[in-house]
């Protein structure tokens, strides 16, 4: 017979590897494990605890993802500001900061002079290390009294009388 694995010529046994039964040569049945051939479970694969792990990481990778429930508020106003007096209070150049959070010394500048808003994992990073809070919370569709005291939103709230 011919061994699965290298191929050469001669008597084979079968042999577990990776839960693969292979017939293989005497030099390379050390790669695998002649034990599984033996019991009422030979070669069925893998067992149902680990199909069934695979399955459910496979279900939450495949779930749809909302975008708007995964952001927790808006940037306050002068963000860049509030970085810049923060940093420099510690004693830190953008250089230095920057090479703490890993991010190149450009990135923080444009942040700093408000030309670039961070994105959520950035900001986390900058709001951990300097020990600050970027973000709050908006009140979103605040309460608008309409004049018919009924509380509901017309299209007369918005539309200016001359």
């Amino acid at each position: 017979m011919v061994c699965e694995m290298c191929g050469k010529a001669g008597p084979t046994k079968p042999v577990f590897v990776e839960n693969t039964k292979l017939n293989v040569c005497p030099a390379c049945a050390r790669f695998g494990d002649e034990n599984k051939t033996s019991g009422k479970n030979a070669g069925t694969g893998p067992s149902a605890t680990i199909i069934e792990e695979r399955l459910q990481r496979r279900e939450r990778r495949m779930q749809t993802k909302d975008v708007y429930a995964m952001q927790s508020g808006e940037l306050v106003d002068d963000y860049g500001g509030l970085i810049r007096r923060v940093r420099t209070r510690k004693g830190l150049d953008q250089e230095q900061f920057a090479a703490s959070i890993n991010e190149k010394r450009g990135i923080i500048a444009k942040i700093e002079a408000n030309d670039l808003i961070p994105d959520e994992k950035l900001t986390k990073k900058i709001e951990k290390a300097l020990d600050i809070s970027l973000t709050e919370t908006v009140q979103v569709g605040g309460e608008i009294s309409a004049k018919g005291g009924s509380g509901k939103m017309t299209l007369e709230n918005f539309i200016k009388k001359v």
